[in-house]
């Protein structure tokens, strides 16, 4: 029985999504909820599961190219009585079906080509021997479709630049001195330098920072981290953070708003974003759905979840929109204190530093004295549209008061 493995949809508003990676090839044995491809869509990257057990019989689209949602992209036979003769011939007729595409004149090349990129080549008439000499960013240096269009729109750019430009960078890329690298940018970073412009042109950053005592959390979580790993909980300080931001959001909650147009949209849940560095791609955002419906714990739950996920390409859409106020942790990376961009459409982000032991005055029963104490930074980039600097260091000295005087979960 033959299976058809399609593009899934990943939300309401995805139409489409790109193959960046096959783990399987045609004539490989798959199993059941095994990972046989990736996907990137505007949204989100994730991995494809086999729906069964079977043979990966055919391939339909290739890496970096685009398919429609509900587009076939693969057929796997889950029949048992496959054998290697059949294999041999499937693989066989796939690069009878790309020979195909060339001409005699031209198979001479020792790389392949998929079906995708030599139509483009002969529409835009290029050679194999011109195919031949762009540099492919595929697996084991293969032109992708991104390759080729990118090629094709450097070649078109040369040709309407005035002659002095093209001499000057003719002459730089060809110097044999060279030390430069070019790659292109991938689709997380695509992602990531659209949303970043984005942020900086819509929202007015203003940034906030000021400095807390968590000597009692450190306190707290030394003399506790054993008894929760027993449960598998790992306690660190972003959860006692994330708790604090949400009760502060609660009190201020003009900082858990949007601004649409001419509306203010109050929330009346919070979903909180935890950024989560994924290397060596960059960083992505998942929420907390109703945040404030947890305790520190169950946060501290949630956020390792969220993680394990980022890192392990297993979020859904769901996970990664509708976020209401997010929190970077750059603290652990050693960053003291950072100005964070606002991830929108939201119009705050809190920004976690790293916690450091220094000498602090400290005041008891009117009398100074100077002692060592956990100190930490805590930064607050809020949209200067929505939100001035009153209600900012509200928010921010808010947060502070709960962490100082922390008691108990």
């Amino acid at each position: 029985m033959k299976t058809e493995i399609i593009m899934p949809q990943m939300g309401e508003s995805i139409t489409e999504g790109t193959i960046i990676k096959w783990h399987k090839k045609v004539g490989d044995k798959v199993k059941k909820d095994e990972i046989i491809y990736e996907i990137t869509t505007d949204k989100v990257d994730t991995e494809i599961p086999s729906p069964c057990d079977g043979t990966l019989v055919e391939i339909r689209v290739k890496e970096n190219e685009v398919a429609k949602v509900g587009t076939v992209v693969a057929i796997i036979d889950s029949e048992e009585n496959i054998n290697s003769e059949i294999i041999e011939e499937m693989v066989e007729q796939e690069k009878e079906n790309v020979n195909d595409l060339i001409t005699d004149d031209n198979k001479q090349s020792i790389r392949f080509y998929s079906p995708a990129v030599l139509n483009i080549a002969r529409q835009e008439d290029i050679s194999l021997e011109e195919l031949d000499k762009i540099t492919g960013t595929g697996i084991k240096g293969r032109v992708t479709k991104k390759d080729l269009l990118d090629y094709i729109e450097k070649k078109k750019s040369i040709k309407e630049m005035p002659a002095e430009k093209i001499e000057r960078k003719t002459t730089f890329e060809s110097s044999p001195s060279s030390r430069v690298e070019v790659i292109p940018v991938d689709h997380i970073r695509e992602r990531i330098i659209h949303n970043m412009i984005k942020s900086r042109d819509t929202s007015v950053h203003v940034t906030s920072i000021i400095e807390v005592d968590v000597t009692r959390i450190y306190n707290f979580i030394n003399n506790n981290k054993e008894h929760y790993a027993k449960n598998g909980i790992k306690l660190t300080y972003l959860p006692f953070i994330a708790y604090a931001a949400i009760k502060a959001l609660k009190e201020y909650p003009l900082m858990n708003a949007t601004i649409e147009e001419d509306k203010i949209i109050f929330k009346k849940f919070i979903n909180l974003g935890i950024a989560v560095a994924i290397e060596p791609d960059g960083l992505i955002v998942p929420n907390i759905k109703n945040a404030d419906e947890m305790n520190i714990i169950g946060l501290a739950k949630a956020i390792a979840d969220l993680s394990n996920k980022a890192r392990t390409k297993k979020l859904l859409l769901d996970d990664i929109t509708n976020g209401t106020f997010t929190i970077t942790n750059y603290g652990v990376f050693g960053t003291l204190i950072g100005t964070p961009i606002i991830n929108q459409p939201e119009v705050g982000i809190l920004g976690v530093g790293s916690v450091t032991k220094k000498p602090v005055v400290i005041e008891n029963n009117g009398v100074d004295s100077i002692a060592i104490r956990s100190m930490m930074y805590l930064s607050l980039s809020h949209d200067h549209r929505l939100i001035d600097g009153m209600l900012g260091g509200k928010f921010l000295s808010f947060i502070k008061n709960y962490l100082e005087n922390f008691e108990d979960i």
